[in-house]
């Protein structure tokens, strides 16, 4: 049984959550604050998490960082505010999707379950070695990158982005096939989704941002060729 950690201060909020979640064959722990919620995950092991942005003593977004440090655990952030400057934030922090208040609570469970899908699709097709483009590393044991024998931070996602490019170098592949390719088939974001994340992965990969072309009417390239070395 998946177990859940639901983070969120409004207790009607909580409760409609722990009744769907029961419903869907859930296991959960509540928190009524980002503090308890800090807390609570140190304690226990849970399959996702459910993140409500605005909470006392410590908000959503300094919970998901201390989350980040330590674990690559699906986060959905539930969020008041759905404009791209909040979306934005979230994704460079690693939240794996967003739901803006009010939403419908059948929603929520159906995206829960499409990013505990999309986390183990992962985990299972994971492949041990490491790929070396020049003074670019990728160690997917790890999951670690470097750039000239430097460890540079990427979110889960821009990491899974990242491998998926690399994977397919030299192929134009639309926004569509990206976003199925990372975020599965069963994403409910658009592809802006993509060029938010490509934006962040290229800040990331400073000099070798050039690797990534933009296939223009198509989508994205990770170019290996004359022009990129």
């Amino acid at each position: 049984m998946k177990k859940i950690l639901i983070a969120e201060d409004e207790q009607k909020m909580r409760e409609l959550i722990k009744t769907y979640l029961e419903a869907e064959g859930f296991n959960y722990v509540a928190a009524k604050d980002g503090e308890e919620a800090i807390e609570v995950f140190k304690e226990s092991v849970f399959d996702a998490v459910i993140l409500d942005v605005m909470m006392p003593r410590i908000d959503g977004w300094s919970v998901c960082r201390e989350i980040r440090k330590t674990s690559d655990i699906p986060i959905i952030m539930l969020t008041a505010r759905g404009e791209e400057y909040d979306k934005l934030f979230g994704f460079e922090l690693g939240v794996d999707d967003y739901i803006v208040k009010p939403f419908s609570p059948k929603e929520l469970m159906a995206r829960l379950k499409a990013v505990i899908r999309r986390s183990l699709k992962i985990e299972e097709s994971d492949q041990l070695g490491v790929m070396e483009l020049n003074e670019l590393i990728i160690n997917t044991s790890s999951r670690d990158v470097y750039i000239n024998n430097k460890l540079i931070k990427l979110t889960p996602k821009e990491y899974e982005l990242l491998v998926y490019l690399v994977y397919n170098k030299n192929k134009a592949l639309s926004r569509q096939q990206i976003l199925n390719g990372v975020w599965g088939a069963d994403f409910f974001g658009d592809d802006r989704t993509v060029d938010t994340h490509i934006k962040m992965l290229r800040e990331r990969l400073q000099d070798y941002k050039r690797y990534i072309t933009t296939v223009w009417g198509v989508g994205y390239k990770f170019e290996i060729g004359d022009n990129n070395e």
